[in-house]
């Protein structure tokens, strides 16, 4: 019985042993990497490739938060809709009402998202 799970174990030993290999590899080139080619310009901190020029703290605008609900919204149809259409021969009539009521939620949400403005890119 214990024998069906060795490749199993040997698998996840593999795994973790090529893992630790390759992160101690890329910290040990990266710290190579950065003793040799450091400066005061390569070492500053940055934000989007530019200097900040505001308080980390400060607030975002709510378009920011509503093209983030934008994205869940698509997001979640298309990674709902593939499985469900190569499912839906055996799912039938059932999974056609449980998709039908999950896209009239995402299609309420892009609704709302719409009349707050967030697909206008001002």
């Amino acid at each position: 019985m214990l024998g069906n799970y060795l490749p199993v174990l040997i698998f996840l030993t593999l795994a973790t042993l090529l893992a630790g290999v390759l992160l101690g590899l890329g910290t040990l080139l990266g710290r190579l990497s950065v003793r040799r080619r450091s400066d005061a310009q390569k070492l500053s901190p940055y934000e989007c490739g530019f200097e900040a020029f505001e308080d980390s703290r400060a607030r975002f605008d709510v378009r920011y938060y509503l093209v983030a609900i934008l994205f869940i919204v698509f997001d979640l149809e298309i990674a709902f809709l593939f499985p469900w259409a190569v499912t839906l021969g055996r799912t039938a009539g059932y999974g056609l009402v449980a998709m039908a009521i999950f896209l009239t939620i995402l299609v309420i949400g892009f609704i709302y998202e719409w009349k707050k403005g967030a697909l206008e890119w001002d």
